[in-house]
């Protein structure tokens, strides 16, 4: 049976037949678009052995809200970070996701933890709308 067939409308979608991928529901929550660019950050905070800790780092995924940081060392989801960007501005970020390892390197989602003036021009790029 096609859940998008004539005969049948969506209300009579069987769950067992049909499940929508989890990265729309994902998609729908996006509050601005990712753009695929890479940028050098300097990373410092507390590690998972609470160790402290300031070293280069990569980001990628930017968006006006974070991006993906690729780094060597193992962090704690829900940590907070300092984040600095080429043109010496710094900004705290939260850990909210361990990713997968890029080429054997620890990656971790973080997002700003303002939303202001400083968080949205930290990247040095305009970000389209988004249209979700």
């Amino acid at each position: 049976m096609n859940p998008k067939s004539p005969e049948g409308s969506s209300k009579a979608l069987r769950p067992d037949l049909f499940t929508p991928p989890t990265n729309r529901i994902q998609l729908a929550k996006r509050r601005s678009t990712r753009m695929g660019l890479k940028a050098p950050v300097g990373l410092s905070g507390e590690d998972h052995q609470k160790c402290s800790f300031s070293m280069p780092a990569r980001a990628t995924g930017l968006n006006k809200h974070g991006g993906a940081v690729h780094l060597k060392r193992e962090l704690i989801v829900g940590s907070t970070v300092i984040l600095r960007n080429q043109r010496g501005v710094q900004i705290s970020a939260r850990v909210v996701a361990k990713l997968q390892p890029k080429q054997g390197i620890p990656t971790y989602g973080v997002e700003f933890v303002e939303q202001d003036e400083k968080a949205s021009n930290f990247w040095g790029i305009t970000f389209p709308s988004n249209t979700n």
